[in-house]
């Protein structure tokens, strides 16, 4: 596979093994631990200016979901692409790293709830919890599927626009972005792991996985989840949301007012869904300072 261009991803790559398939990880700086996690169809790429930032003062944790980044991309005879097996990807690898205290997670996307369902697990060893763009909660009553998405989860299409064709990660490099286009070079980048037909199973999977009725195999686990977020009402969260998002929005937004009263918010009126991309010069300073004083001070928008 090629690589991301070492000037904006200059990380060391380390690998752990899950039932035969290595699981790519960015481990890096000293303290405190920091785990982010990625969500459709991003990698760990998606926060690489976060960890330059952070390690100077913590340990940082960033992995690629299997099928992801440089992650093994099996096929799905070898591997369940569904929630489940990533909360317990997710578990394994922190487990082994003895990381089990004082955990900030900062997730974006799907991490939250890939990483939500692993705090909801394990409460006590979540310190800080800071949430870009992401939903740990099935759909808002007033939001409908895109189409878009809708179009890649529930037709016959979905495989020859998502695998064929690339669509979803090429689309997002300019549907996600909307204060200011994305560079040729970070494009590509976030191309890179999903090169081939193969490589792109685990961004068709993450679709077809979003839970909208209960028969469908995630639906139980999410509500789970969603019923465990009381947990956390006495922990500080910092939220920081693009409100151009067309598919995490203003809904998504108040739901996590009314789970998380107690967060401090901040709103980036032109950003979308990739926020880091849009407007990471500000959300990284917030984070640090959150980080550094965890201001609770709601800041409603």
């Amino acid at each position: 596979m090629n690589q991301a261009d070492r000037n904006e991803y200059p990380f060391a790559s380390h690998f752990i093994d899950i039932n035969g398939h290595r699981y790519h990880y960015i481990d890096e700086g000293s303290g405190e631990p920091v785990v982010m996690v990625h969500g459709n169809p991003t990698w760990s790429y998606y926060f690489r200016n976060v960890v330059k930032e952070l390690r100077k003062n913590h340990r940082v944790i960033v992995p690629d979901h299997i099928g992801c980044g440089y992650s093994d991309k099996p096929s799905q005879s070898d591997y369940d692409y569904i929630l489940k097996n990533r909360i317990g990807d997710l578990q394994f690898l922190l487990d082994a790293l003895d990381i089990k205290s004082s955990i900030t997670l900062i997730v974006h996307d799907w991490g939250g709830m890939i990483g939500m369902g692993y705090a909801v697990k394990f409460p006590d060893r979540i310190k800080r919890i800071v949430l870009t763009n992401t939903a740990a909660f099935h759909l808002p009553k007033e939001k409908k599927l895109p189409f878009s998405i809708a179009l890649a989860r529930n037709t016959p299409f979905g495989p020859f626009l998502i695998r064929g064709l690339n669509a979803f990660s090429r689309g997002a490099n300019y549907f996600c972005v909307t204060k200011r286009k994305m560079a040729g070079n970070i494009k590509k980048d976030y191309l890179v792991p999903y090169n081939t037909w193969g490589n792109r199973l685990a961004v068709y999977r993450f679709i077809k996985d979003i839970p909208l009725k209960p028969e469908d195999e995630s639906y139980e686990l999410v509500s789970e989840i969603e019923d465990g977020l009381v947990k956390f009402k006495t922990t500080p969260v910092l939220i920081c949301w693009g409100q151009k998002d067309f598919v995490f929005d203003r809904h998504f937004l108040y739901r996590w007012k009314n789970f998380f009263p107690q967060a401090e918010i901040h709103c980036f009126d032109e950003s979308g869904h990739y926020l880091l991309e849009d407007d990471g010069d500000s959300v990284i300073p917030i984070i640090k300072k959150f980080m550094l004083h965890q201001n609770h001070c709601s800041e409603m928008c």
